[in-house]
């Protein structure tokens, strides 16, 4: 039997897998930079996390998690999402009584049973980040400040942010009602989903991506029309930060998120390139999503993003990300005393963090030298019986062809 891998994931292949270390590696050192700390949580968790922090109703729940039952028969799940399992880690850990401010990243696999498409999978990866213990405008800007400054790193030009406010509980409402009298009357001219979220998320309409819905969606009443005196607040605000920040963004009162813990600013990184799908990363602010999974009411704002839509924006823009790492040197040793110092010398040079080749199945010099080539590498440290009489090391650097001997005890300070 041949097998093969299930749908909706993939191999990184070593032709590709650098392209992922410098993607996660910049975002690693760009969360630091911003002061924010790395938490890893576990791949599954309790199934009614998942339930309370995106509500019954969702399509998480309904359609796309993983479950699965334990030899205890406990309901467990394959994490959807990376916000539900940081909180609960935050609260299980009593993180509120250190800092004031907890500034956390997060890098991992998620899971979703999707029907896959470009960019999207039931194994995908994704990156994170939460800052918790504020309700302060200024952490909105900052976080998206953060995402901003992770694209221009990667060095991405095509990219658009749009904002939006969603409100509070009091005002949302009131627009939560707005949205049932408008659509109402067109209930039977909905998909079966947007005739359910009628009913239980009205906002949820808004996002539809079937044609017909969405053109309906076009003429419903903006949100930012029913924000409270405090709500409107805030959003200017986040907005000024922004300005101040020279972050460009464009108001998009469509942006919706439909579970009740969503407050406040809302916000969406877009490549028009990527077609219908081009939403790279997303986030907001949940004030209430801690009192909701059972702790007190603590405020926070986050955003996520998938690495896959992000490699396929660095290809639509043709960004070099470089290629793979090149070793320091490659060993080419000619006779059987040869090899055994190499190896030796591999050894040393091995445990300084030098990064070496040797292929002992490649006996003649030309073969080994050509391999040297092939594997790209800086220099090749080439030991015969002539080396070894006089003690030396000859070191040919394979970029300008030039040859020096040296002493072999010195040959790590010139590589």
């Amino acid at each position: 039997m041949q097998y093969k891998i299930p749908r909706g994931t993939f191999d990184i292949l070593p032709s590709e897998s650098h392209r992922w270390q410098k993607v996660i590696s910049t975002f690693r050192e760009t969360a630091l930079s911003f002061g924010y700390e790395e938490i890893v949580t576990p791949i599954f968790e309790q199934v009614e996390l998942f339930e309370r922090s995106s509500g019954e109703s969702s399509d998480i729940i309904q359609k796309e998690m993983y479950r699965f039952q334990d030899k205890k028969e406990r309901w467990l799940a394959l994490r959807p999402e990376g916000t539900a399992p940081v909180v609960r880690s935050y609260l299980e850990n009593h993180m509120e009584a250190g800092a004031r401010i907890n500034k956390l990243y997060y890098i991992g696999p998620m899971f979703r049973y999707d029907r896959p498409q470009a960019g999207r999978y039931r194994q995908f990866y994704q990156y994170g980040a939460e800052c918790i213990g504020s309700h302060h405008p200024f952490y909105d800007a900052e976080i998206i400040s953060l995402q901003t400054t992770f694209l221009n790193r990667l060095g991405l030009k095509d990219i658009k942010l749009e904002i939006n406010s969603v409100g509070c509980p009091n005002c949302s409402k009131d627009y939560d009602k707005a949205l049932i009298d408008y659509f109402s009357p067109h209930i039977e001219e909905l998909c079966p989903d947007c005739q359910n979220r009628l009913k239980t998320k009205p906002r949820r309409l808004l996002d539809c991506k079937v044609p017909h819905c969405k053109s309906i969606a076009g003429k419903a009443p903006s949100m930012l029309d029913y924000l409270d005196a405090e709500c409107r607040k805030h959003f200017e605000q986040v907005q000024d930060y922004l300005k101040l920040m020279n972050i460009p963004y464009d108001i998009n009162p469509r942006i919706v998120r439909g579970l009740d813990y969503y407050t406040h600013t809302a916000f969406e990184f877009l490549n028009p390139a990527l077609g219908a799908q081009n939403a790279i990363s997303g986030g907001g602010r949940y004030d209430g999503l801690f009192n909701q999974i059972g702790g007190k009411d603590i405020p926070a704002v986050g955003i996520a993003g998938g690495f896959e839509r992000l490699l396929l924006s660095l290809e639509t823009e043709m960004i070099d990300l470089g290629g793979k790492a090149k070793p320091d040197a490659y060993l080419v040793l000619v006779g059987e005393e040869a090899r055994k110092k190499g190896t030796k010398l591999l050894a040393d040079m091995r445990q300084s963090g030098f990064s070496v080749i040797y292929d002992p199945e490649k006996e003649s010099f030309k073969a080994q030298l050509k391999a040297a080539d092939n594997q790209s590498a800086r220099y090749a440290l080439i030991i015969g019986e002539d080396e070894i009489a006089r003690g030396i090391v000859t070191v040919k650097n394979l970029q300008t062809g030039e040859q020096q001997e040296i002493d072999a005890d010195e040959v790590s300070e010139l590589v």
